[in-house]
């Protein structure tokens, strides 16, 4: 027998996958201690498991990958072979239908006479409040990239107009956004993306109540206070245009209280039917609804309700912590529209969760 960490250093799988493709009803462990829950797995199962890692890279789905692992366990050659060529003719198609759509997009960019530029400018010079900015940076810093492939979001935004300075994160799957009051600048609009590790030493540096100077010169950032700062290099990238992401349909907007939502969400049913990965991280699907009475429920699985909407339940849970707010505004539109949390007595912190497709 196997422990789940054996298992996990032998077949490539990691402990959070083991414990999903468990839970999914995929894979199984031979014994379940009564007392401690641990999980025990067979001789046997190493092999099944190393055959679900495998199916789980090329993106198989989980559904197709149940009817192969049982037709490999009971020696039906003819239906592993045939769900593995439909598999890979999908993405065969996949794979030429993303080839004409980008070739269209390479074109595009070369034509383009006009590219676009981000509004920048030499050098601004604001006084902000530390308590402020400190508010601003926690409602925005669990909502920051960390794919090294996309580096233009591995930082947080700095958006200085007018009297406003607004700081945005995004990973593509979720968006923050929050403001703090700003002195000094002329009204011209300025833009610097602070790489995450320099926004966190600023973070650090916000602990009294006295003003702090915050400077963009060219690529260069640093902010004082007293007599420390925090200053360094700008990601030498665009930021993508926040204000076209946050244009949300209309939807249902309830107040909630936060600590009973988070409550809901930690002790409440999460989706059983669909193992769910991003980036090579596995995570727990909650269902919830906005109720006609007004109340938000965290569903039970299988309840297939058009008015049912899958989100990320870490995501969400770090999204209600970011709020820092007893009560917060709880937005939900279509199950395809994107989630959005705001404070009820400040409209521009908010932050906007992307959907997950429920399976039926």
């Amino acid at each position: 027998m196997r422990s789940i960490g054996e298992m996990a250093r032998d077949s490539g799988l990691s402990v959070s996958a083991l414990r999903f493709y468990d839970r999914a009803g995929v894979l199984v462990p031979a014994w379940v201690d009564p007392v401690s829950g641990y999980r025990w797995y067979g001789p046997g199962q190493l092999e099944e498991a190393r055959l679900l890692a495998r199916l789980r890279r090329a993106g198989m789905p989980l559904a197709d990958i149940r009817l192969v692992l049982a037709g490999w366990a009971g020696a039906d050659t003819d239906l592993v072979r045939g769900l593995l060529q439909a598999h890979l003719r999908r993405l065969e198609r996949g794979l030429s239908d993303a080839r004409g759509e980008f070739s269209t997009l390479r074109a595009l960019l070369d034509h383009r006479e006009n590219p676009m530029t981000s509004p920048r400018t030499t050098t601004a010079r604001i006084s902000l409040s530390a308590p402020e900015l400190a508010a601003a940076l926690d409602a925005v810093r669990f909502a920051a990239g960390t794919n090294p492939e996309l580096p233009m979001l591995g930082g947080i935004l700095f958006d200085i107009e007018g009297e406003d300075l607004t700081v945005v994160a995004t990973d593509r799957y979720r968006m923050a956004v929050a403001r703090a009051a700003a002195t000094g600048q002329d009204g011209s609009r300025v833009q610097a993306v602070v790489p995450l590790p320099l926004a966190d030493a600023m973070r650090a540096l916000l602990q009294g109540e006295e003003p702090v100077r915050l400077t963009v010169e060219g690529d260069r950032v640093r902010l004082e206070s007293g007599d420390r700062q925090a200053a360094g290099q700008c990601l030498d990238h665009d930021f993508p245009d926040y204000r076209r992401l946050v244009r949300l349909p209309e939807g249902r907007r309830v107040l909630v209280a936060a600590a009973a939502l988070r409550e809901a969400l930690q002790a409440g049913p999460v989706r059983a039917s669909e193992v769910r990965e991003q980036e090579g991280e596995f995570y727990d699907v909650s269902v919830v609804r906005i109720e006609d009475g007004g109340t938000v429920t965290v569903r039970e699985d299988g309840d297939d309700d058009p008015d049912d909407v899958g989100v990320n339940r870490a995501f969400l849970l770090e999204a209600l912590a970011a709020g820092a707010r007893d009560e917060l505004v709880l937005e939900l539109g279509a199950p395809t529209a994107p989630l959005a949390i705001r404070r009820p007595d400040d409209e521009g912190a908010f932050s906007i969760l992307m959907p997950v497709r429920l399976e039926n």
